[in-house]
């Protein structure tokens, strides 16, 4: 009898579709939850530099909400990336958000929910009847739209009264949207001149990286089969994994996968290093490491980038740079106040 193989439970490039290997993110998921279930749904803009974790995020609720509400039936999640050509349209979007709703297990058995999308053709005009009727019968319908931006960028497609009859179905309480985009989305207003209100709805939940204990624990993940409980990777796969990946989401599975290949491969911890410099240096901001400068260099640049993290409450090396900038203007600004003053004294 053959033994079952162990497999690798570090996913790069794909959403995490077992929910076991999902790690971290309480304190957001929480933060949607109580968005969903409040008097006023509203929306809600998740917003992070790519490869940080919005798309796993979103798609991670659509998989797990019904376990954080104590009446699930009154909620119907999907999950939709906007990379997705079929969205590229007005009518491509619903007819894509239609076919996602109607397919939705919890709208299956539903039969009063099905026949409100049971239409010729679902348009604006058909989505906008469907979620009146579904919130008289007690449903909230939440769309999680990822790569929003995206969608942004047809922006000839999406005219203001695509995203007026969002809002408008937002403010009804019949819709809740949560968007996913690298800048928040008064940043894509502005920048292509639209005026719908819709862009200045959403309440914004920043996603950085992984608390400390987090990314720990999604470098000890166990393997997907295999002995029950056991780590796919040795403690010292672990420490180098961790060393790799600080606490960044995406570098941590890069990391991980690698070390698991590797071992699976026979392949040596330079092959490990050389393929994850590759890899990583596609992250934004992880060309900056503090730890690869001179120490003199170091002592300099240290306090500066404390300063930046403290101000702007960002962790991690992905926005590094962006903190080093902060906390350097912030200095030189106390230096030139100082110098004045003395100027003045003297």
């Amino acid at each position: 009898m053959s033994s079952v193989q162990p497999s690798c439970p570090f996913i790069v490039g794909a959403a995490i579709a077992d929910s076991r290997f999902f790690v971290g993110r309480h304190e957001e998921l929480q933060q949607m939850t109580t968005q969903m279930t409040g008097t006023l749904p509203g929306s809600l803009n998740v917003v992070g530099r790519r490869r940080i974790g919005k798309s796993w995020l979103l798609y991670h609720f659509c998989q797990t909400y019904q376990e954080y509400v104590s009446q699930p039936d009154r909620f119907i999640s999907i999950y939709l990336s906007l990379q997705n050509p079929d969205c590229h349209g007005d009518e491509g979007f619903y007819h894509k958000v239609g076919r996602l709703l109607w397919n939705h297990p919890q709208v299956q058995r539903q039969p009063g929910l099905m026949e409100a999308l049971r239409v010729p053709q679902f348009n604006r005009l058909a989505f906008s009847s469907a979620m009146g009727h579904w919130k008289r019968q007690g449903v909230l319908a939440v769309l999680c739209l990822d790569d929003f931006e995206v969608l942004i960028r047809h922006y000839r497609d999406f005219d203001d009264g695509f995203f007026d009859n969002l809002r408008s179905l937002v403010d009804s309480g019949a819709l809740m949207v949560v968007v996913a985009s690298p800048r928040k989305l008064e940043f894509y207003q502005h920048r292509y001149r639209l005026t719908s209100p819709f862009f200045n709805l959403s309440q914004v939940l920043a996603l950085g990286e992984l608390q400390e204990e987090e990314a720990w624990t999604l470098v000890r993940l166990p393997a997907s089969q295999g002995k029950e409980g056991q780590a796919a990777l040795s403690p010292p796969d672990q420490k180098l994994a961790k060393q790799l990946g600080g606490t960044h989401p995406f570098l941590l599975q890069l990391a991980g996968s690698l070390l698991w290949e590797a071992r699976q491969q026979g392949r040596d911890i330079n092959w490990v290093k050389g393929r994850f410099e590759v890899e990583a240096r596609r992250t934004p901001g992880y060309s900056f490491e503090l730890h690869q400068l001179p120490l003199p260099l170091q002592v300099v640049v240290r306090f500066p980038l404390n300063l930046g993290r403290m101000v702007r409450g960002i962790r991690g090396t992905v926005d590094e740079i962006g903190n080093l900038m902060v906390g350097t203007v912030i200095l030189i600004g106390v230096i030139l106040v100082v110098c004045l003053l003395l100027s003045l004294l003297f």
